[in-house]
């Protein structure tokens, strides 16, 4: 009974990550959002490897790492990710095109103000993997860890081939062996995440809700409208779309009974 249950639960961890990978790959058809692909690869890292966040960070034009999506928007990861521009694993990996770990960094660290930030946190244990394309390196998938101890070598092989199809959907196949054209890119993804952090305030103050529902929202409404994430943000802050228009939308009552 115990070799069927496992044999059960690796067949459906490899049917997660196949779908993970097929949600991640779609976004090579056509026209997609570079915001919404790296936030779905930063969820789908969590889910599927066993990681307390994850989070995305993208170069600029002047190679300085910035946050561009995340597992979650609490002020501690976020905090977290920026630290690196200055040292951590994420920083090492983008350097190097390289995976980088480690399994304990309540131990000696290469990087210790990070580790005692990530420490202090609850994440013990980490993982950077690199956004890359052939020689271009474009940023690096972030995980952490609630628990000491290294990822398992399939995880990390995983991890991997999830950053790489983001990283082919960022470059967008040929267009991206132009340098000026892979920093536009770069440099629109990172105003796009700029503008929807203002939508996410905004509904969030006006529906109060947290910042993650006001996302969860923000993106429902996109996809609900076949409209790009951006799109909608930019909308919402210039007053296109009322705030109200992405609230909930309450079932209608039931109906009545018939009298007599």
């Amino acid at each position: 009974m115990a070799d069927d249950e496992t044999s059960d639960q690796l067949i459906a961890h490899r049917n997660d990550a196949a779908a993970a990978l097929v949600e991640l790959v779609d976004a090579l058809v056509g026209d997609f959002d570079v915001i919404d692909m790296l936030t779905v690869l930063a969820s789908r890292s969590v889910e599927l490897l066993g990681a307390a966040a994850a989070g995305i960070l993208l170069a600029d034009s002047d190679a300085t790492l910035r946050v561009i999506g995340s597992s979650n928007d609490q002020a501690h990861l976020l905090e977290l990710l920026q630290v690196q521009n200055e040292e951590g694993p994420c920083l090492d990996s983008y350097r190097s095109g390289q995976v980088v770990t480690h399994p304990d960094l309540t131990e000696d660290s290469p990087w210790p103000r990070f580790a005692a930030v990530s420490v202090a946190q609850g994440y013990p244990s980490v993982c950077a993997v690199p956004l890359r394309l052939q020689e271009f390196r474009l940023g690096c998938l972030n995980l952490f860890m609630s628990e000491t101890g290294a990822l398992p070598d399939s995880d990390v092989t995983l991890a991997q081939a999830l950053a790489d199809v983001a990283s082919i959907a960022i470059m967008q196949d040929r267009l991206s062996r132009d340098s000026a054209v892979r920093e536009a890119q770069l440099q629109h993804a990172l105003d796009s995440r700029i503008v929807i952090e203002q939508a996410k305030g905004m509904i969030a103050a006006h529906q109060d809700v947290s910042m993650d529902e006001a996302f969860a929202r923000l993106r429902s409404h996109a996809r609900s409208n076949n409209l790009r994430l951006t799109d909608i943000a930019t909308a919402v802050i210039d007053g296109s779309i009322g705030l109200d228009a992405l609230a909930p939308q309450r079932p209608p009552p039931p109906p009545g009974r018939r009298s007599g």
